[in-house]
């Protein structure tokens, strides 16, 4: 066979620098991420809203009030904006 070979040698091949990494038993030196660490790593981080709802589920009923004060103070806001902005008719 000739030099100009394109075929690759089992010196220089991928599978040969795997094997070139690992002790005589055949386990890697390299240390591997359990697998569900690696399927986490991969994941999207959770959606603020999906953070969120999680938290008010946690939460409950400090939620809940915060949620209603919140729904009562900016219908207070709205109508006091709506009753100083009554126009005013001519009699």
């Amino acid at each position: 066979m000739s030099e100009n070979n394109t075929e690759t040698s089992p010196e220089t091949s991928p599978d040969a620098n795997a094997a070139a990494l690992s002790d005589p038993l055949g386990t890697p030196t390299t240390a591997q991420p359990p697998s569900g660490a690696a399927s986490r790593r991969n994941e999207p981080p959770p959606s603020f809203v999906k953070l969120a709802m999680r938290n008010m589920v946690r939460k409950g009923r400090q939620s809940l009030l915060h949620f209603g004060l919140t729904a009562v103070g900016l219908m207070g806001f709205l109508l006091l904006v709506a009753w100083f902005g009554r126009p005013t008719l001519p009699q």
